[in-house]
């Protein structure tokens, strides 16, 4: 009676593990998909399609696997062990969207009238900054009512498949939308990551009359502001105050995602 019981336990909890295994697994290449599909090809949606197609073969196959596993009681051991490790990494994952989510609860903290205002690029999309960009460039051009004073530095480098450079693009969507002066928009056309970002900047603000030890803005995504805040102080900026724009929700998980290797990435680099 209780190896029937205990038997039927156990089909319960494999049913509940290939329901779930689907449903995660679909989610997941369905998000990563529907990105993709609008041209934004990155780790942070490639690699959700990957784990997904991984989930739905395992519910799929799962009487299959279980039985070869039988059989073979050194790749049990090895599968088993592939588990542990892919659920530690989604623990790590945890925390670490834990700690991106409550930093983006803070509020921004610009406290002085800066003369440069640094824009990071993230992306453009058929010649027009990127909805996480647009969100940046809509940040910054706020500060910029406020203090008309201000000059910009826009930055970002080549992006594959478009004519302009991110730079380009940025000035183009502040002069067009809000009529800012080209006179005030310096572009920093080399980048193409954080770091860069800012070391490329340094040379332009002493074109402006200042430097990375003088009041100056950066504007980034929410979720990018500590590794931006961190690589800033790395390279010696002093008096900077970060400015977080929001970030589309249809993306935002992808990004922190995205974010979470770089992170690991710009420790491996010593970037910060």
């Amino acid at each position: 009676m209780q190896g029937m019981q205990a038997s039927h336990v156990q089909t319960q909890f494999s049913l509940f593990k290939r329901i779930l295994s689907s449903l995660i697994g679909l989610i997941l290449v369905l998000d990563g998909a529907y990105l993709i599909s609008l041209k934004k090809i990155h780790f942070g949606t490639v690699l959700p399609v990957l784990i997904g197609m991984m989930l739905l073969c395992y519910a799929i196959f799962y009487t299959w696997i279980q039985s070869y596993l039988k059989q073979h009681t050194r790749l049990d051991w090895l599968w088993k062990f592939g588990w542990g490790v892919f659920w530690l990494w989604c623990i790590s994952l945890l925390i670490f969207f834990t700690y991106i989510h409550f930093s983006t609860q803070q509020q921004n903290t610009v406290t002085n009238n800066a003369k440069v205002v640094i824009v990071l690029g993230s992306g453009i999309e058929n010649g027009q900054p990127s909805p996480t960009l647009a969100k940046r460039l809509d940040t910054a051009a706020a500060y910029a009512l406020a203090h008309p004073q201000s000059y910009f530095i826009v930055s970002g480098g080549p992006a594959f498949a478009e004519q302009l450079t991110e730079a380009q693009v940025m000035s183009n969507y502040l002069q067009q939308r809000y009529a800012i002066a080209a006179s005030h928009i310096i572009l920093e056309t080399q980048s193409t990551s954080t770091a860069l970002n800012l070391k490329n900047s340094q040379p332009l603000l002493h074109t402006l009359g200042t430097d990375k030890t003088q009041p100056i803005i950066i504007v980034t995504s929410d979720f990018h502001t500590p590794r931006a805040a961190a690589i800033a102080k790395r390279q010696g900026y002093t008096q900077f105050s970060m400015l977080s724009a929001t970030t589309p929700l249809y993306t935002r998980y992808n990004a922190w995602l995205r974010e979470y290797f770089a992170y690991i990435s710009g420790w491996l680099l010593n970037e910060y």
